[in-house]
């Protein structure tokens, strides 16, 4: 069986409280878009392993059963002893990103067990399984418009399409920790309610919206904010960093020529479904 994972970007994002156990509360608006990898899972023959696991494309650093797809079959696995499988994973999605992509990836394995084994897992039984992997797992199992609240964990949909819109990301040969970006924020309520805001015309977000991570992470990573300073002056309707960086991402009208200038290994166009 074989799936097409997709990744997501952050509309807004508000770092709005340190908690007591170390963590922060952030509300923020996820978005699938069609940036996809692939994976494909087939039964093990003559193979002693739970698993073999396989993976092209971008490289991806550490042991197999530190990725995340791994461990998305690793969990079900010991719930409901799965047969062995054989795992191809294609990494398109950069990584590092903050586009979701490894996410995404395990949410899809879960969805392919599910499908492949006959496990009867409800939609609200799959979000359980996926927040165990990841606070913002859980959204891909119903992948659309989003509204996150909590540590990126608590979920209801809105009403928002971006449909035919055209989506421009960058993602820049830069790396950004998500720790460190973290220990240089400074909780604070948003001026705008980010819910309020994504219901307004998209040529008014970019004065209302606003990334909490942009102010530290361009301050160090300089080269991360030209990024989106130049997709604004070709003409961007809204542009931000998605999530903690370090892709940029811009949303251009339809009928607009989007930027053929920007010249970055990790350069996506495509238009909103």
């Amino acid at each position: 069986m074989i799936a097409f994972p997709n990744a997501k970007i952050n509309l807004g994002l508000n770092i709005t409280e340190k908690r007591p156990d170390g963590y922060h509360n952030l509300e923020t608006v996820f978005y699938p878009i069609p940036l996809e990898d692939a994976l494909e899972i087939n039964l093990a023959t003559n193979s002693s392993n739970k698993f073999t696991f396989h993976q092209y494309g971008t490289v991806i650093e550490g042991k197999p059963e530190d990725n995340l797809v791994v461990k998305a079959y690793l969990t079900l696995d010991e719930k409901f002893n799965l047969p062995p499988v054989d795992i191809h994973l294609y990494k398109h999605i950069p990584s590092g990103a903050g586009l979701g992509g490894g996410s995404a990836d395990a949410v899809c394995m879960l969805k392919l067990l599910n499908e492949m084994f006959s496990l009867g897992l409800s939609v609200e039984a799959l979000e359980g399984y996926a927040s165990g992997l990841g606070a913002d797992c859980a959204f891909f199992i119903q992948n659309r418009a989003t509204f996150a609240a909590g540590t990126g964990n608590i979920f209801s949909p809105v009403p928002l399409s971006l449909k035919d819109y055209q989506l421009v990301v960058v993602k820049p040969d830069v790396f950004v920790s998500t720790k460190a970006a973290f220990a240089a924020i400074k909780p604070r309520k948003p001026l705008h309610s980010l819910k309020e805001t994504i219901t307004r015309p998209i040529t008014e977000w970019r004065e209302l919206m606003i990334n909490d991570f942009e102010e530290s992470v361009f301050l160090r990573y300089p080269e991360i904010g030209e990024i989106k300073e130049k997709l604004y002056r070709q003409g961007a309707l809204y542009a931000s960093m998605s999530g903690s960086g370090s892709s940029v991402f811009g949303l251009f009208d339809k009928g607009s020529l989007v930027p053929t200038t920007l010249s970055y290994s990790n350069y996506f166009c495509f238009r909103l479904p």
